[in-house]
């Protein structure tokens, strides 16, 4: 796995991005953070080469998170959706791992979302038939209005282009068959939810957060955070770091 660290010094936080998501975004949950961040690039995306068959699943990716919080020396970890899974699944097999955790918009906990409208499985269909034009209602369709997008649509349409086996697997997946298999896990846990996300239920924020023994739940009223909440999401991640740990 591909990983750019940003800033010098402690703590060093490793950041596991969402499926999809561009180099610039994401970086954006880090942005502006003490310490030493760890940017990751997941299979097919941005430069990185493809996913190997079968890769994607949820152990798959955190034994590679894993591996690179072990290079680095990464005491704390930030994942965003796809991330957040990734990191829910590593700290329950490897509970020590870190010191704090910021889980975003989490999506699933332990049961996979068979919901046939999910968002990710019609985007995972427009991708199979190669259908831009659908992809692209499909995204604004959740999207929130008035806000400033830039070329955000056309670059995470770019790269959900490229992930079609990853659309077509993640939604049968859950990181757990249990919440209580957390129940070990010491780290301060930060869950940010949203509203009005299909794709990232609040509900399923708030189970994350309580599945955790030192999980503290924080839903923003959007159903974009990072394109609507960024200064909010970066002092809560802010204030998450430089809290005491209770170790």
């Amino acid at each position: 796995m591909i990983w750019q660290a940003h800033g010098c010094g402690d703590p060093v936080t490793v950041v596991v991005p969402g499926l999809g998501t561009t180099p610039g975004e994401a970086r954006l949950p880090a942005s502006g953070l003490p310490g030493t961040r760890v940017v990751l690039t997941l299979p097919g995306h941005g430069d990185a080469p493809g996913a190997p068959s079968g890769y994607w699943r949820y152990e798959r990716v955190a034994d590679d998170v894993s591996a690179v919080a072990s290079e680095v020396g990464a005491t704390a970890a930030i994942g965003t959706s796809l991330g957040a899974a990734a990191l829910i699944n590593l700290v329950a097999r490897e509970p020590e791992r870190f010191d704090r955790l910021a889980l975003l918009l989490p999506a699933a906990l332990a049961e996979p979302r068979g919901d046939p409208d999910l968002p990710l499985l019609r985007q995972a269909a427009a991708v199979a038939r190669g259908d831009r034009a659908e992809l692209r209602e499909l995204m604004l369709e959740h999207l929130p209005r008035g806000v400033e997008l830039g070329d955000y649509v056309d670059t995470r349409i770019a790269a959900l282009m490229r992930l079609g086996d990853a659309l077509a697997a993640l939604p049968g997946q859950a990181p757990l068959s249990d919440p209580a298999q957390v129940a070990a896990v010491k780290a301060d846990v930060l869950v940010i939810a949203a509203t009005g996300d299909g794709q990232h239920p609040r509900e399923v924020g708030e189970a994350v957060a309580a599945a955790f023994p030192r999980g503290r739940l924080e839903v923003l009223p959007t159903r974009a955070p990072l394109l609507t909440h960024r200064p909010r999401v970066r002092e809560l991640l802010s204030d998450w770091l430089a809290r005491p740990s209770r170790g």
